[in-house]
């Protein structure tokens, strides 16, 4: 009777079961995420030879030495660096060493085509060089070096100049154009060699009418060598402009600081001075008109820059052409060959006698 009533009581209580609605859940704290992905070693012969290759690089660049001098730099860097230098500047690189000679003499046209187009533009357009008899057509020698043209007797046997030698008709074209070029680059050597006397106002040595001392046949020896070199090099022929630059502007300053002297000059600044190119003589200024056959015209001599002209309307300088060469050439033979005959028949015939 027990047993059925504890079984019934157990029935009716039953065991005691949790009570979900009251269960407090703990919070618990989310551990920061971290990824672990990580890229695919890449196996292959390309990417191992490119390693390797990036290696060798960064320790050929970490174990180079810095560039030391000027050979050291790339040929981007030098040929620059060398065309901002003065022709004087220029020169005196080429004793310094072997393979520095050696690079400006390889370049020398480009650097000095630079060096004057920076510099010396204008200067290059009054002061041509006169052309190589070598240059010339060797069926024009004959005529060209010919003493019946009339002018040649004027040009290179009753000279007027006393500061210039007088061109060798077997080296140098005779032409009209390339006798004047030579007689001013001979002129402005000789102007630039006179400057200390000048600038310490000191007299010019004189020669009398009729006399050549030996002073001044080696004078003009030494100048005629001069011009003879700068035929030869380009970069004597800008060393030329350059001296014959710093003549001006010593003789521009000189005139300049003479209160009395108020003739029309070249407007020019301490900045153009310094900056050692011919920028300023491209603005509005006197015209050199004649060439200073005697050395007392150097005394009043500033700015010598002849053949160009001022060109009003343009408002700019006219320049002298570079092919005036050729039309005073064929003008040369034309008259050595005399009226009705062509260029050259003279020599035709001479030849053909000759042979005969």
């Amino acid at each position: 009777m027990k047993d059925s009533r504890s079984r019934a009581a157990h029935r009716t209580t039953g065991p005691q079961s949790p009570d979900y609605g009251t269960v407090i859940f703990e919070d618990v704290a989310e551990e920061p995420k971290v990824d672990m992905t990580q890229s695919l070693p890449v196996r292959s012969k390309r990417t191992e030879r490119q390693n390797k290759k990036l290696a060798k690089k960064s320790l050929r660049a970490s174990t180079a030495e810095p560039p030391r001098g000027l050979l050291d730099l790339p040929y981007e860097l030098q040929f620059p660096i060398i065309c901002m230098l003065q022709p004087s500047d220029v020169i005196t690189l080429l004793g310094v060493c072997k393979p520095i000679r050696n690079f400006i003499l390889s370049e020398e046209k480009r650097i000095s085509k630079h060096v004057i187009r920076l510099r010396y533009g204008c200067l290059a357009k009054c002061f041509r060089r006169p052309i190589l008899m070598k240059e010339v057509d060797p069926a024009l020698h004959r005529a060209l070096q010919s003493l019946n043209r009339p002018e040649m007797a004027v040009n290179l046997q009753k000279r007027a100049y006393q500061q210039v030698r007088a061109p060798d008709p077997s080296v140098i074209c005779t032409c009209l154009t390339c006798v004047l070029r030579w007689d001013l680059l001979c002129v402005a050597v000789d102007f630039e060699y006179w400057q200390k006397n000048l600038e310490n106002a000191q007299p010019i040595t004189s020669i009398s009418r009729g006399h050549n001392p030996d002073w001044n046949q080696k004078l003009l020896d030494r100048n005629a060598q001069i011009v003879l070199h700068a035929l030869h090099s380009d970069l004597f022929y800008a060393r030329i402009l350059e001296a014959h630059l710093a003549s001006m502007t010593g003789s521009i300053r000189r005139h300049a600081q003479n209160k009395g002297n108020r003739r029309r000059r070249f407007r020019m600044t301490e900045d153009d001075v310094r900056r050692g190119t011919a920028d300023f003589l491209e603005r509005s200024g006197p015209p050199t008109v004649g060439i200073p056959y005697h050395r007392d015209n150097y005394y009043m001599l500033e700015a010598f820059m002849p053949n160009r002209s001022w060109i009003t309307i343009r408002n700019e300088w006219a320049y002298m052409p570079e092919e005036q060469h050729e039309k005073d050439l064929n003008i040369a033979v034309r008259g050595e060959a005399g009226p009705g005959q062509p260029a050259g028949a003279r020599e035709l015939e001479a030849d053909q006698t000759s042979n005969t």
